[in-house]
């Protein structure tokens, strides 16, 4: 599997990406491509060089608009249905227009049509879209990577930092933000909505084919987009996964409830929920709530433990697992037929665990006791993988 690791140590834009990708080896023929495609090539002009921002050298691609025409976000979908370009290429580019267009309508309370979207409605936003996503494409980019996103404190004008924007289009996506001391805008929604449209926040293993540096507008040292193209590197069980744990103390609920919100977390998604006694102040019995989460259902499973609990609020702490593979056999009996969970490392069976409720079933059935069916069960299991 290709894949395209995107290191934002001093931020994203569009203009960054596309000459990253250009730097790293993509057709630059094809951000060409892609203006004749949308038919805009009345509206804007391109400028692709070279620059160096203190020690990082890398490629500067200025996308400049002439008699700017600004588009609604219906509008903007209009223009890339039209394209005539690889299908992928114009579902990653709608998909991107409608996460600025729903984000845009949040903040300012207005359905998209009527949203006023200022330098996003431009020739340059659609360019910097499908460009970025017909240049992936030619890379054959099966998936994108993205490392946490730089988040500024304070202000930028009226503004607070992030900007609004930026963050409302990632809401939801798994995006890690780290704070950063600058105090200019880092993450500009364009590049929010070139992740959001397919990004997984996470460090994979890869095999480095070519890295490729997008130079900012800004001339600061360091301000650059790093992208790396390589091959994922698969079939590594001790390849570590992110997860964040959600965590919350409650001292005032019944511990059925406790039980049942347990299960909802569960079915809503968690990778996994705990419940640990705890001595609460003032002596007060509680119980601390564990729940694991993929970082996409972080903001989800957040939002049913504030609404289905008790609690006034929740820690969350980024965190890596190491998981065993696993995969799910059946095994005959003389009692009948049972699913197993078979613990793999390095693709070699190591344990077996008998399916509780299939061996219950059995139980019942036969009238034999459940721990001599789950031995049974798993001696079987045993016996076909080797293991006995």
């Amino acid at each position: 599997m290709t894949i395209a690791y995107f290191d934002c140590f001093a931020g994203i834009s569009g203009d960054m990406t596309l000459g990253a990708l250009i730097d790293s080896g993509a057709d630059r023929a094809l951000l060409d491509a892609a203006i004749e495609a949308l038919r805009l090539s009345d509206e804007v002009t391109i400028q692709v060089r070279h620059e160096t921002r203190g020690h990082v050298g890398g490629t500067r691609v200025i996308v400049e608009t002439v008699d700017r025409v600004e588009r609604t976000v219906p509008a903007l979908r209009a223009v890339v249905e039209e394209a005539d370009a690889p299908e992928s290429v114009k579902a990653q580019a709608v998909d991107a227009i409608n996460r600025l267009g729903s984000a845009e309508s949040r903040l300012h309370g207005l359905p998209e049509d009527q949203v006023h979207l200022h330098e996003l409605g431009g020739a340059d936003t659609l360019v910097d879209l499908m460009g970025t996503f017909w240049l992936l494409h030619g890379l054959e980019v099966d998936q994108v990577f993205s490392s946490a996103l730089p988040a500024p404190r304070g202000r930028m004008g009226q503004m607070p930092l992030p900007a609004p924007a930026s963050v409302r289009v990632l809401e939801s996506t798994g995006a890690i933000f780290e704070a950063n001391d600058e105090t200019r805008e880092l993450v500009t929604p364009t590049g929010a909505a070139i992740l959001a449209a397919g990004a997984r926040f996470e460090r994979p293993a890869m095999s480095l084919r070519s890295i490729g540096y997008g130079i900012g507008a800004r001339d600061t040292p360091g301000n650059a987009l790093a992208v790396w193209i390589g091959e994922k590197i698969e079939g590594n069980t001790d390849d570590k996964t992110r997860v964040t744990l959600i965590e919350t103390n409650i001292d005032d609920m019944a511990p059925n409830l406790v039980a049942a919100l347990c299960e909802d977390l569960m079915e809503a998604g968690a990778l996994d929920v705990s419940v640990t006694p705890a001595l609460m102040k003032k002596g007060r019995a509680g119980h601390l709530i564990t729940v694991m989460s993929a970082p996409e259902l972080v903001a989800r499973l957040t939002e049913h433990l504030l609404h289905h609990s008790t609690t006034l609020g929740v820690r969350m702490t980024p965190a890596q697992r190491v998981t065993a593979q696993r995969r799910i056999i059946e095994v005959q009996t003389p009692l009948g037929s049972a699913r197993v969970k078979v613990k793999e490392l390095r693709g070699k069976a190591v344990d077996v665990a008998p399916e509780y409720e299939d061996c219950r079933l059995i139980s019942r059935q036969t009238g034999r006791d459940l721990r001599e069916v789950m031995r049974l069960v798993a001696d079987a299991a045993r016996k076909e993988l080797g293991l006995s």
